[in-house]
């Protein structure tokens, strides 16, 4: 596996001139602050099947079970923090302003607590839902029932949600623009889920240098690997990245 020192000197070089760094967070930066994956055998996987609570399918089959499982996650967000990781990054957005892209697959708002304002949830958001019939998104932290509806045109309220079937969002804008960059990160994702799955070999297409962050490496693709807990590698590689950048903080 490659040295964090080592990692920083390479990422500096190529975002000096400009360079653009692009990171995609998925459920392992979470669960280091106490959020259970849904694929870990102690997971989400085991209380709740996927085909009721998380396709449009369940929703229209029975809307009340698919409310009570993202309620009672949504109801739990406020007991966990953002960890190191998470601000981490958000000190890597405040140093290189818009070279700076974050996409997450996470649904939780630990990247925004943890001060990044410019996260991009490519599956939706626990904190907001959307209008069945206008597509309206709300900011909504409480519970949603059958009975909510839609202020513009009177339709049901759902999770805002990329749901398994669905395109997650801004697929063909943020995410593709974001991807022709000079660095990618990988960090807690298993890189086994499409689209995700392919940005690496995207970025690399366009010349990218990647690197993935994890508990265990995922695959051979990336240029880099720094395998152990994020919570205690990103604190160590933005320290080491912006002295060698000397942007400001």
């Amino acid at each position: 596996m490659n040295d964090i020192d080592d990692v920083a000197k390479r990422v500096a070089a190529r975002l000096a001139d400009a360079g653009r760094l692009t990171v995609l967070t998925g459920a392992g930066v979470s669960a280091e602050s106490g959020i259970p994956t849904f694929r870990d055998m102690g997971g989400l996987w085991r209380t709740f099947d996927i085909m009721q609570v998380a396709t449009p399918e369940a929703f229209a089959r029975d809307p009340e079970l698919v409310h009570a499982f993202y309620n009672e996650r949504r109801e739990k967000l406020p007991s966990v923090h953002p960890n190191a990781a998470h601000r981490a990054l958000a000190e890597l957005e405040v140093a290189f302003g818009e070279r700076f892209t974050l996409i997450t697959q996470n649904v939780d708002d630990l990247h925004e607590r943890a001060g990044s304002t410019r996260a991009w949830h490519m599956h939706g958001e626990l904190t907001k839902i959307r209008c069945t019939g206008c597509h309206a998104v709300i900011t909504w932290r409480t519970a949603l029932a059958i009975t909510d509806t839609c202020d513009r045109c009177s339709r049901p309220m759902r999770p805002h949600i990329v749901w398994f079937g669905e395109v997650p969002f801004f697929m063909e804008d943020v995410i593709a623009e974001a991807l022709a960059c000079e660095v990618f990160m990988s960090i807690g994702t298993s890189g086994v889920v499409y689209p995700a799955a392919g940005f690496v070999a995207a970025a690399q297409a366009r010349g990218a240098f990647t690197i993935e962050v994890n508990l265990e490496p995922t695959t051979s693709t990336f240029d880099a690997q720094l395998v152990g807990r994020a919570a205690e590698i990103m604190p160590v590689l933005t320290k080491r990245l912006l002295a060698l950048s000397q942007v400001s903080r």
